[in-house]
């Protein structure tokens, strides 16, 4: 069957494509093997914030006698948790399918693995589909890492661990990175014992110590045990304990094990070979600034195309495809990338980190501001963490920031806004800032670099 355009996935940038390029009268087939809206829907962000607010529920509760509010003990349901999750899930994956619908004749959906036979065909299902234009949009999965035993040892992974209903006693994550973190506090919160096995020196530990180290604050005190430095060398079980060898030859042992040590690109399989599409070390697709493989008529978005997988960037992916089809001059590199890590308090950031500036030998000025100092932060007794911003003393503009605390993936666009508009950090200054809010506080960080202070 010919179409004008093929898209392989139905993730944050697969179906905005699919419905926006039928609307301007292009035969649409998307293609999808698993469930419809991809990972994001099903198994990533929409499914954890759901846990999480459940989890900071609890954890108020906990804590509220601080605050002079007296609430009876507290406990979890966590069947209710994930039956409220997967409400929520399914109204979303349905609001995929309604969306896809809204197409007419021009969107054509099709249940079933896709894998590349030749030059701009594939196959899916046992039937061979061409079109002009394919995109592919197939995401990633968890990484498995090649430990010993590894592969005899019941394990959860992010998707896997959200299917529990019953409270594991104690939950060992394997990894420092976001998953690992999230549904480190998201378990302890629920009422598990929890220990973190990282083998790099520091949580998060792409970010800057003072950044990482504001965290591992807040789990200590919640009482998350964080093995720092720590590798693993075999896994193993014992009845039904999950043991995880240290490279030290210490022992963790748990009730259930997570593993949660990055992801990798949805390429295996796909067939990228015979359709010549080139695979980086990692197995990510190729791409150039206008997201072109390096085949012919074929484009790639989203976390397949590796860097930084977030959902965020998978939908401007389809954002700036869209315009660059319709014959727009745009790029990649035309934009900021956010993130945010939804532990409580948040992690958050965007641009340069102070020790990427230091490798990089790019000069700059910086300045820090614990939330502590942060008026509406002591009000709501939300201290824990602190910002950092970092300029350009030559231009004044904003390199980068970093945010752990209370709203810091709110905090963190006013920073975006101000680096996409290539924007003086004056700007914030100038402000006014309503008191008392925590964007006052990004005042004060900001007002804190020298050329600012009062």
């Amino acid at each position: 069957m010919r179409h004008d355009v093929l898209v392989i996935g139905s993730g944050q940038a697969g179906v905005p494509l699919a419905s926006r390029l039928a609307a301007t009268g292009k035969r649409v087939l998307i293609a999808e093997r698993g469930a419809w809206g991809g990972t994001c829907i099903n198994f990533g962000c929409t499914p954890t914030e759901t846990m999480l607010a459940s989890a900071r529920a609890a954890h108020v509760a906990r804590g509220a006698a601080r605050l002079g509010v007296h609430t009876g003990p507290v406990r979890v349901d966590l069947a209710a948790v994930v039956a409220r999750k997967n409400r929520i899930v399914a109204e979303w994956s349905a609001g995929v399918e309604r969306r896809l619908a809204g197409g007419g004749d021009n969107v054509q959906r099709k249940q079933g693995a896709a894998r590349f036979v030749g030059p701009r065909e594939v196959e899916i299902a046992g039937e061979l589909h061409t079109a002009e234009t394919i995109i592919v949009n197939t995401g990633g999965r968890p990484v498995v890492p090649p430990l010993p035993g590894l592969d005899s040892v019941p394990f959860l992974d992010n998707t896997s661990v959200m299917q529990l209903t019953s409270l594991p006693a104690h939950l060992v994550v394997l990894g420092g990175g976001y998953v690992a973190v999230e549904f480190g506090q998201m378990f302890r919160r629920f009422g598990s014992e929890v220990t973190i096995v990282q083998r790099g020196p520091h949580l998060m530990d792409r970010e800057d110590e003072d950044i990482s180290k504001a965290l591992e604050d807040v789990f200590a005190a919640e009482g998350i045990r964080v093995l720092l430095g720590a590798p693993a060398k075999a896994i193993s079980a014992d009845g039904a304990e999950r043991i995880v060898e240290l490279q030290d030859g210490s022992r963790v042992r748990g009730s259930h094990l997570l593993v949660a040590v990055g992801r990798e690109p949805n390429t295996a399989g796909l067939g990228c070979d015979a359709a010549g599409i080139q695979l980086d070390q990692r197995g990510a697709i190729v791409v150039d600034e206008s997201f072109r493989t390096t085949a012919p008529g074929v484009f790639a978005v989203g976390d397949v195309i590796g860097g930084a997988q977030f959902t965020h960037k998978s939908w401007d992916d389809h954002r700036l495809l869209y315009d660059i089809l319709m014959g727009h001059a745009r790029q990649r590199s035309d934009r900021r990338v956010p993130y945010t890590v939804f532990t409580d308090p948040q992690v958050a950031g965007v641009g340069l980190s102070e020790k990427e500036a230091k490798r990089r030998g790019i000069e700059y000025e910086v300045a820090t501001l614990p939330f502590s100092a942060v008026a509406r932060a002591i009000e709501l007794d939300e201290t824990a963490g602190t910002m950092k911003v970092l300029i350009d003393p030559k231009t004044e503009r904003i390199l980068g920031a970093a945010l752990v605390g209370i709203e810091a993936g709110e905090l963190v666009h006013i920073f975006v806004a101000l680096m996409q508009a290539g924007a003086s950090a004056r700007a914030i200054v100038d402000a006014q800032a309503v008191h008392p809010t925590l964007a006052e506080g990004v005042q004060s960080l900001v007002m804190r670099l020298r050329r600012y202070a009062l």
